[in-house]
């Protein structure tokens, strides 16, 4: 590998990545995406919904094969105060700045591999159980990666690495996560079968619901909380700022159990099995504080840039990490022929990315923010 040049090398096996990947591979580039995980998905947490719009601009047929787990025909917004939960009659639809069709529940281990193996199909190679330890850089233009003492050149490399990126700040490119701009998300999947899931939640077929669950910090609950239905289980979780965490004197798994015990939530998941656990890191600044995107031989996509709405009782970054990696694919794409991948023709993405649904959604989710909880 040290002796061969790749066109473009992709750092992150998650929807942007592979997003960005499938794209470029389509067009007839040369693409080599690294994953540290033991395969694309192993590694990527979510709480549970797919907007699902945006992979009919990258795969048209995909509702024929997506692994989803359920169409989600509620989203259900509660109140929780204290040990109390109450309905609050929240439309929570109307207020995001991108409308959407269908949303599904998914689990990521799923859909990134069936996404990847679409990428490996179009000629991606990819690479798994490799860490990516930093960036190759000459004359200040980044023109590769290294593995270890393993040197892996390309004209152009996107990363898509997730939140709290090292190659972005080592990139000097985006926005380094703040305790006040943080968040933390805890999740279990909770096998309950599909007759139980359906009854209790009363649904049918592949009908699915999202339950957002609003925490109350007057009344000490810093954390929300949210209920997503799979197939034959729940995905059941919090979120807090990581700024918050010294207002209380609970650790994060004591913040889980709290939410479980709730009346409300713990009828739900009564007599069920712990399939999973999870943790992960969310950054949502906003689209006041967006970064630098690209730089000489380099973009940033999905979480890695701060490219999520994070409303708290519900997020958008499933559908946003996909646009952000059609957006960088298509940057590569057009520059191809001339192969110039300076920061100055490379700032295409970052005005794509500022005048589509992405920017828009940023925007209406730091307003509310601002409105509710007093700033992102």
């Amino acid at each position: 590998m040290s002796d061969e040049r790749m066109e473009v090398i992709v750092v992150g096996g998650g929807l942007a990545g592979l997003s960005a990947a499938y794209t470029m591979a389509r067009a007839g580039m040369e693409v080599l995406l690294i994953e540290r995980g033991s395969y694309c998905g192993a590694k990527n947490v979510t709480g549970g919904k797919l907007c699902a719009d945006v992979l009919k601009k990258l795969i048209p047929s995909f509702e024929e094969e997506l692994p989803v787990e359920r169409r989600l025909i509620r989203e259900q917004a509660y109140a929780w105060s204290g040990s109390a939960v109450s309905e609050t009659g929240l439309d929570v639809r109307a207020l995001q700045a991108t409308k959407y069709g269908d949303a599904y529940s998914v689990l990521r281990a799923k859909l990134d591999q069936w996404l990847c193996e679409k990428a490996e199909e179009e000629g991606v190679m990819v690479i798994n159980n490799i860490t990516v330890t930093g960036l190759l850089i000459e004359d200040g233009k980044v023109c590769g990666v290294m593995a270890g003492d393993e040197r892996m050149e390309a004209g152009l490399v996107i990363l898509a690495d997730g939140a709290n990126s090292l190659l972005a700040q080592q990139a000097g490119l985006g926005t380094p996560p703040e305790p006040g701009t943080t968040c933390v998300g805890v999740k279990e999947v909770i096998q309950l079968g599909e007759e139980t899931v359906n009854s209790r939640f009363g649904l049918a077929g592949d009908e699915g619901v999202e339950y957002m669950y609003l925490g109350d910090r007057s009344a000490g609950n810093y954390a929300d909380g949210f209920i997503y239905t799979n197939r034959d289980s729940v995905s059941v979780g919090i979120e807090f700022l990581i700024g918050d965490i010294d207002k209380t004197d609970k650790a994060v798994p004591e913040l889980l159990e709290e939410f479980k015990e709730l009346p409300a939530v713990a009828e739900l998941i009564e007599g069920g099995t712990l399939l999973e656990y999870s943790a992960h890191i969310v950054h949502h600044g906003g689209s006041s504080k967006l970064g630098r995107l690209c730089g000489d031989g380099v973009l940033i996509a999905g979480d890695a840039a701060g490219l999520v709405a994070n409303y708290g009782f519900t997020i958008r970054g499933m559908d946003l990490a996909v646009e952000s990696g059609i957006l960088a694919a298509e940057t590569a794409i057009a520059l191809r022929e001339s192969g110039d991948y300076s920061a100055e023709a490379l700032s295409a993405y970052q005005q794509a990315v500022e005048a589509s649904g992405i920017f828009r959604e940023l925007r209406r989710c730091e307003e509310y923010m601002n409105e509710t909880h007093g700033g992102v």
